[in-house]
Order: C-alpha cells, then sequence, then structure tokens
C-alpha cells in the first residue's frame, strides 16, 4: 500500500479509529490500539476518553506514549488511579466500551494467544505474555483486535489460549459468564473480519483497497469464510495522514 501514499499500518489504524466514537471510552494499548485512539481523538472523536493500563484515565498525550508508563499519558489524564482500581472499578465492573487487543495468534473464534509460539514447557518462542489482555477480552463490551495476517498469526489451532473470545463458538463465550461481549472486529492489513451472530466464526466482510479476497484466504490457516458482499473501507485521507504523522513525530 505504500505506493499509495499510505502504509498498510496507517490503513489498519486509520479502520481502528473508525470503530471509536464521541463518548466511546477506551481501554488503550501501545503501539497500534494507542495510535488509533488518539487519530480518533484528534479528529472524529474528541469526546473519545482513553485509559491505559498504568492508571490514567481521560489521557490526551501530544504524542505517542512509549510504554504505559510515559509521564506524558499522567501529565494530560484528567485522573490517575492505581492499577488495581483500573481493573476493579473500570474494567471489570463494565465500564469500558472498548478494548484493544493484539496477538501473536488469533483462531476462527477470536480466541487470542500472547504467550508461547510452540508447546509450553518447550516453547519455540515465549511472548511477553497475558498482561491485561485476558481481563480486557472477558470484561470490556466490545474487543477491537489489530494484527496482520497470514499462517503463523491466523492459525487453526492455538498453542496457548491466553484470551477468551468465543472458545468453541455459539454460546460457548455466555456459558462462562463473561460480562464483556466478545470480539467484534478483526481488523488487518488486508481487510476486516467480523463474528457471525450465531456460530461466532470469523467472516470476511470487507476488504482495504487494493486487497483480495484470495489474499486474505491464502493467509488464513482455516476455511476462511467470505460474506457475499464484501464492502471496500475508506483509504486514509490526507488529514488523517497528517495527524498520524503529527503524532508520531514526523516532520
Amino acid at each position: 500500500m505504500a505506493e499509495r501514499g499510505y502504509s498498510a499500518d496507517d490503513m489498519m489504524t486509520v479502520a481502528a479509529a473508525h470503530r471509536l466514537h464521541n463518548g466511546t471510552v477506551c481501554f488503550v494499548g501501545i503501539g497500534l490500539p494507542s495510535a488509533a485512539a488518539n487519530l480518533a481523538r484528534h479528529t472524529h472523536a474528541p469526546a473519545c476518553v482513553l485509559i491505559y493500563e498504568s492508571g490514567t484515565i481521560g489521557a490526551k498525550p501530544t504524542r505517542l506514549p512509549l510504554s504505559i508508563g510515559d509521564g506524558d499519558l499522567a501529565a494530560t489524564a484528567d485522573v490517575v488511579v492505581s492499577v488495581p482500581e483500573i481493573f476493579t472499578y473500570y474494567l471489570q465492573a463494565g465500564r469500558i466500551d472498548v478494548g484493544f487487543l493484539g496477538a501473536a495468534q488469533v483462531d476462527r473464534f477470536g480466541n487470542l494467544n500472547t504467550t508461547v509460539v510452540g508447546e509450553y514447557g518447550r516453547p519455540t518462542v515465549r511472548l511477553p505474555g497475558a498482561g491485561g489482555a485476558p481481563e480486557i477480552a472477558s470484561g470490556a463490551r466490545e474487543v477491537v483486535i489489530v494484527l496482520r495476517q497470514s499462517l503463523r498469526t491466523f492459525v487453526r489451532q492455538l498453542d496457548f489460549l491466553t484470551s477468551v473470545g468465543y472458545l468453541e463458538g455459539g454460546d460457548s463465550r455466555a456459558r462462562l459468564g463473561l460480562r464483556g461481549g466478545g470480539p467484534s472486529v478483526v481488523i488487518t492489513d488486508l481487510g476486516i473480519l467480523e463474528p457471525d451472530p450465531e456460530t461466532r466464526e470469523l467472516v470476511l466482510t470487507g476488504l482495504h483497497p487494493g486487497s483480495t479476497a484470495d489474499q486474505a484466504v491464502a493467509a488464513t490457516g482455516w476455511p476462511l469464510r467470505v460474506a457475499a458482499a464484501l464492502h471496500t473501507t475508506e483509504p486514509p485521507t490526507e488529514v488523517e495522514l497528517a495527524v498520524l504523522a503529527g503524532l508520531r513525530g514526523v516532520p
């Protein structure tokens, strides 16, 4: 997508930002989710409330933070509370509208792995781990998953289940009694996947400009279902790209 004047990460960031609206309370992670949330706040959703895991509520960073402990988050927040309070009184109490999550692996029902690649006792790769992801996946009213689509990330079976999506599909998540609504969308560098209302299996429903359904199917480790009518996502605008550049500190 670079030849179009924007990168795949730009496209994913903009598509994720469009999921946020004025008044949305968003639990934000570092990286692309932070870029998406701050892009939304600087453009179409200025009243979006950003909460970072470090305890900052209503953060308004002037640039993209380097970590959840970045001083700019505390300096621009409406209030700073303890980490246990963030999870107990906000996330687990059902006060978070949208939680952003990434992963090393995702399966057809939106379950996520951020723990290990390979056998748990003898992993090929040991990943950063769960952090707050299981609680976000369990408690947020809606979860937006953002990650690049490939056979390595979109797998038939997770090497380790870190965060629950829709478990085995159908009503299996509901039977766990989880407060949150589960994944509402998976945004990749190729397009948009959304859960089937009944089976909860991820279905390709949209494509980014220049991507094809065949590409998405080839980059998925299970037989990916494709919606009969695929929509095309809107490419980043010049304003959105300029705001992103400013947040990244690009001259």
